[in-house]
């Protein structure tokens, strides 16, 4: 009897209870979420590659990143990186923003896969990503890039942080604001199923058998958490604090378009270009391909994706042209080069090859060059894509201290590359030849060639120039130089980087004559009288041996 009423009793106590509890959730922190409907479609990724005429079958391509940014965003993005198997191209994104977390996910993406963006619009030749029945066998679309109009707002500057090379030109829309955060109230139902043992409550299991919405409400202040959350991010990409306090002071309400003089101050962007910059169909010359030139297809099993697919003969750089992609990306090295052309043995001119991007070392690095060269004074021969605004302007100001000429060109070494361990110079220098077919001076580079006596850009090479938020300190430098006041007029009204004819060099005072890089390297000019500074000085039998010049 006892015991079947204790068993009773056991089962009455084992029954199941129900309870109901409101708990408040924090949703999933998004700019402007109530306005999430307006955004637009959510971001689609496509691979592009450039329509522009005549540059097949090595045309550019790069990632369009256009619509709003959802939690699944990251995701596609993943997938879209898989196809490309480790190919870096450059990210044109168009977007409105969207989910801050998404953003933030993006933005390391980016940065982990080492990708270069730029804020432009796509404009697809036929049809773009999500038409049906319009994506290529070899998942590529077609098109061009533009950046009037194009924008990355709320929290697209969190994605566009993670860049390498950051661009957003004159006529592109960087905007950012408050952070809104919903909070959603959800009723939950769940069951609890218990025991009794020894007197005390024993929870066997917990269940949640229903949960309905039960609204929601927003506030549109940074919290404190999210606040360190994204001061550590920024920190993380190398963004001044600038931007965080910016959009702490702009209401959720309204957007803050940050100015390009901003942007750099705050290390938001890399360069001021247009996004051409990244896309353009000059990065695709044969002999000197960017990492984004198209790569040619192989043949492939109907029905399947495009991965990376092996080049054909035209798309495979030659050894040469891959070492001097490698140099240009560098820091700037700095190497004295006698010229090998028969033609002018033994006395054969030299100079000094500038070669990579222009970092806060490279002052430095021609002084101590030009330290060993005492009082001989050779020509700079220069090829830069750019780099550190005020490193170009105190380098100028050595060259116009030393009183040297400068021109665009490019070294091609003979026999051996300085680069390589066991590459030594003989008699103090290199052995090469200065071409400038194709070479490039870009950006800060253009003002370090504005401290040249002879400043030399021949028709063959490329020099483009903008004001990179430093008016006042151009304007100062190029006056210091003894260049006119219609140079900075002109890139005054250029403030988006383009290139410079010729003619226009040669009229504002940027360049001293028409000339190529030969009237200063060229293999007959010590056959002049009188005879120029840098043709080779041959070492008397009891010369000390030259120091090795490369630094």
């Amino acid at each position: 009897m006892v015991s079947g009423r204790l068993h009773r009793c056991r089962a009455l106590w084992s029954l199941a209870l129900i309870c109901l509890l409101a708990l408040l959730a924090t949703g999933p922190v998004a700019f402007a979420a109530d306005a999430a409907p307006d955004l637009g479609p959510t971001m689609r990724f496509g691979i592009v590659r450039s329509n522009a005429p005549g540059c097949e079958p090595i045309c550019p391509e790069w990632i369009s990143a256009e619509g709003s940014i959802e939690a699944g965003t990251p995701a596609l993005f993943k997938r879209m990186l898989k196809t490309l198997g480790g190919r870096k191209l450059p990210v044109v994104v168009d977007s409105p923003g969207g989910n801050v977390e998404a953003a933030l996910t993006l933005g390391r993406l980016i940065r982990k896969n080492k990708l270069d963006i730029a804020i432009g619009k796509t404009v697809f030749s036929s049809c773009q990503p999500g038409a049906q029945g319009c994506q290529d066998r070899d998942a590529r679309y077609f098109g061009d890039v533009i950046d009037y109009g194009a924008m990355c707002n709320s929290a697209c500057p969190l994605m566009f942080v993670g860049g390498i090379r950051r661009v957003a030109g004159e006529w592109a829309y960087l905007g950012v604001h408050q952070i809104t955060t919903t909070y959603i109230r959800t009723k939950l139902q769940y069951r609890t199923t218990y025991r009794i043992v020894g007197g005390k409550k024993k929870i066997l299991n917990t269940k949640i058998v229903s949960r309905k919405n039960a609204g929601s409400y927003k506030t549109y202040e940074m919290s404190k958490s999210v606040e360190k959350k994204l001061a550590a991010y920024l920190k993380q990409m190398g963004i001044e604090q600038g931007m965080l306090e910016t959009m702490k002071g702009t209401p959720a309400s309204e957007i803050h378009q940050i100015a390009l003089d901003d942007m750099l101050a705050m290390k938001l962007v890399t360069s001021t270009d247009a996004v051409g910059l990244l896309t353009a169909a000059s990065l695709c010359e044969p002999g000197r391909l960017a990492t984004n030139c198209r790569e040619m297809p192989g043949d492939k099993p109907d029905g399947l994706t495009a991965t990376a697919a092996k080049p054909t003969p035209l798309a495979i750089e030659p050894e040469a042209a891959r070492r001097d992609e490698e140099r240009r990306d560098e820091d700037m090295r700095f190497v004295v080069v006698r010229g090998t052309n028969p033609l002018c043995n033994p006395d054969c001119p030299e100079w000094i090859s500038a070669e990579g991007a222009i970092t806060p070392q490279t002052p430095q690095k021609l002084r101590q060059l030009l330290a060993t060269l005492g009082k001989r004074q050779l020509p700079v021969v220069v090829s830069s894509r750019g780099g550190d605004l005020f490193s170009a302007l105190a380098a100028g100001r050595l060259i116009h201290e030393k009183k040297l000429d400068v021109a665009v060109g490019r070294t091609d070494f003979v026999g051996c590359d300085p680069g390589a361990w066991n590459c030594l110079a003989k008699e103090g220098a290199y052995a090469g030849l200065s071409i400038d077919a194709g070479v490039e001076c870009d950006s800060a580079c253009a003002l370090m060639l504005a401290g040249g006596i002879k400043r030399l850009v021949g028709p063959q090479a490329r020099l483009s120039l903008y004001l990179m938020g430093q008016k006042q300190t151009v304007k100062a430098y190029l006056d210091e130089m003894a260049i006119g006041p219609a140079l900075f007029a002109a890139i005054e009204r250029r403030s988006v980087e383009r290139r410079l004819e010729p003619g226009m060099m040669l009229k504002v005072g940027l360049t001293t004559s028409l000339q190529s890089v030969d009237a200063l390297t060229g293999a007959t000019i010590c056959e002049a009288v009188p005879r120029p500074q840098n043709c080779r000085i041959r070492p008397s039998a009891n010369a000390e041996a030259d120091a090795p010049a490369k630094l």
